[in-house]
């Protein structure tokens, strides 16, 4: 059920694109979203060499579908997204902050009110998980905050909350999504791809799959390209024996490239496929003949690259790129068809896990996945939209998930503006820098974003090789200030410090000042206090492990009245 607001606003972006029609029917392009799972900024390439100037025959891993799609299309080079793939998939599905969403984090399987048939209490949401605990073995200042698990779509339980999806935003497309939600509650009733205007082909509502035998726990099962295999004729892992289309990456592309088939016989009605990726989210599993390439691969350890598996995970993930675009060129869809890739995070950057896992490397970024560095939010984003975006243009406007939305609307033909005034949103459409790739005119008017991440986890910190506390960041221009709750403020001036190495934070402590109360003046406004980390009354500084930075409650200080660069840790 959809609120009134959210049908008034429908109707008026349709009334809308029926009267700009009456002048001229627009071509509405068919729209393909691909959302990769965990695929870092050096994970390409494309993004590689421009990054580093290398050659791609000197790399480890092989993307030549992805490069090919950078060639013929226009890439961003400071495109971010959440530090975890659930805020970054309710941002784009709504264009607007995670944060605003309670959206703090993806986990596995919780305990919420929901799932416990549980009142929630008062000012808190039905699908917030109830507790989260670090399995941090040393005590910690604050205890965590709470998080969103279900994009709320209007069902009794939502208290009058429906968030306009991007499908629903776009009335006249036939949207479909393929592969992992994970934004529904874990499975909740009312809360998956059909309750928010998708036609569900094949999807699971969790954080990660199985590459292998990965169908009977699955919310919609694929079926279309194998029948029932004896389990021991399944390889799992880099051992057993791969049969048919029975690799994960694989059949899922293959119900993308049976949906293109579909479409390109519909000549009224555009479409809007949104797939997103399991590769290359753990467990690394990957087809023994790709495996077994990468670990006799003469360039293994490049940059840091040196897991076969997940090598083998990349190349499964860019053959589909791959073989999506030449269905395109196959069915006579390529002409009018946008084509989007992104990530949902950085790359799990084994130099900051705990246990230090082999996948991959986001140097010279800093961290991965979980941090709030470059490495953890900084990702590949390519437009391909032939005709309308220039060849090989690169941009280093920095953008994020939240501009999807509004641009794939614009995209569609609808005048978003009214989006920016009725339903809040955060994002700004991109379309006017595939013009003016400097922005020279300004009409890309979003330069100032946020994150909040109220967790302690047990993913080393890039910066002192603790584990991360809470961490809250804002982005404007150049500049980015990273809040560590426990103490700590780091200012980076990022077009002359790629890799966060000179914490600008005590020479320019009026930039810091200016930045750190924006921040938290935008957590006070639009994050909901369930949504902050909690101060843990337990806490016994006296058995604080991290000497050198010692616990400060800048908060607390702020609203004192205090000057928090002074009283913060800005080594």
């Amino acid at each position: 059920m959809i609120q009134m607001k959210n049908l008034f606003v429908l109707l008026v972006f349709s009334l809308t694109y029926l009267c700009s029609s009456c002048e001229k029917e627009p071509e509405r392009p068919n729209i393909i979203l691909i959302l990769a799972d965990d695929f870092g900024y050096m994970d390409c390439n494309a993004y590689a060499q421009k990054t580093l100037g290398a050659d791609p025959a000197d790399m480890y891993y092989e993307t030549p579908h992805l490069d090919r799609l950078a060639a013929e299309g226009f890439a961003f080079s400071r495109a971010y997204a959440n530090q975890l793939c659930s805020p970054t998939r309710a941002a784009i599905l709504t264009g607007k902050y995670a944060g605003r969403l309670g959206f703090t984090t993806a986990m596995p399987h919780r305990d919420t009110y929901y799932n416990q048939s549980l009142d929630p209490p008062e000012g808190q949401y039905l699908h917030d998980v109830i507790y989260h605990s670090d399995r941090i073995p040393i005590q910690q200042a604050w205890l965590n905050g709470s998080s969103n698990s279900a994009l709320p779509s209007g069902t009794s339980y939502d208290g009058g909350w429906d968030e306009i999806s991007l499908a629903e935003a776009l009335p006249d497309y036939h949207s479909a999504f393929i592969g992992k939600w994970h934004i529904g509650g874990f499975g909740a009733e009312g809360y998956q791809p059909a309750d928010q205007g998708f036609d569900p082909i094949a999807w699971f509502d969790a954080g990660g799959s199985a590459y292998f035998n990965w169908r009977p726990g699955w919310n919609n099962r694929s079926v279309a390209h194998l029948p029932n295999i004896p389990q021991d004729q399944w390889m799992m892992g880099d051992a057993g024996k791969e049969t048919g289309e029975a690799y994960l990456t694989d059949d899922l592309t293959a119900q993308a490239l049976n949906y293109l088939d579909k479409r390109a016989a519909v000549k009224d009605e555009p479409f809007f496929l949104y797939f997103c990726h399991f590769a290359v989210h753990s467990p690394w599993h990957a087809k023994v003949e790709d495996s077994t390439y990468f670990a006799g691969k003469e360039t293994r350890g490049w940059n840091g690259h040196r897991d076969p598996r997940y090598a083998g995970m990349v190349r499964g993930l860019d053959n589909s790129v791959g073989r999506i675009l030449e269905k395109l060129e196959e069915t006579g869809l390529e002409d009018n068809t946008l084509v989007i890739f992104f990530s949902d995070n950085g790359g799990w950057d084994h130099r900051y896990s705990r246990d230090g896992d082999m996948a991959t490397s986001c140097a010279p970024l800093r961290g991965g996945k979980a941090c709030l560095s470059e490495g953890g939010i900084r990702v590949p984003l390519i437009f391909r939209w032939k005709g309308k975006v220039k060849s090989g243009e690169w941009c280093d406007v920095p953008v994020d998930c939240t501009d999807l939305y509004p641009t794939i609307l614009q995209a569609a033909g609808y005048d978003v503006s009214r989006y920016y005034e009725e339903v809040d949103i955060d994002g700004r459409s991109l379309l006017s820098l595939f013009e003016d790739p400097e922005n020279s005119r300004g009409k890309y008017d979003h330069d100032t974003r946020y994150w909040h991440y109220p967790f302690n986890v047990s993913v080393l910190s890039p910066f002192d090789r603790q584990f991360l506390t809470p961490r809250s960041a804002i982005m404007e221009g150049s500049y980015k200030l990273i809040l560590d709750w426990h103490g700590r403020l780091k200012l980076f001036d990022l077009q002359k410090d790629l890799d966060e190495s000179f914490n600008l934070a005590s020479e320019l402590p009026e930039k810091t000042l200016e930045l750190y109360t924006k921040l938290i003046t935008w957590l006070e406004e639009e994050v909901d206090r369930q949504y902050w980390p909690v101060l843990n009354p337990d806490y016994d500084s006296q058995q604080e492990v991290r000497s050198e930075a010692p616990f400060v409650n800048l908060y607390e200080e702020y609203k004192k009245g205090k000057n928090v660069v002074h009283l913060a840790n800005t080594d």
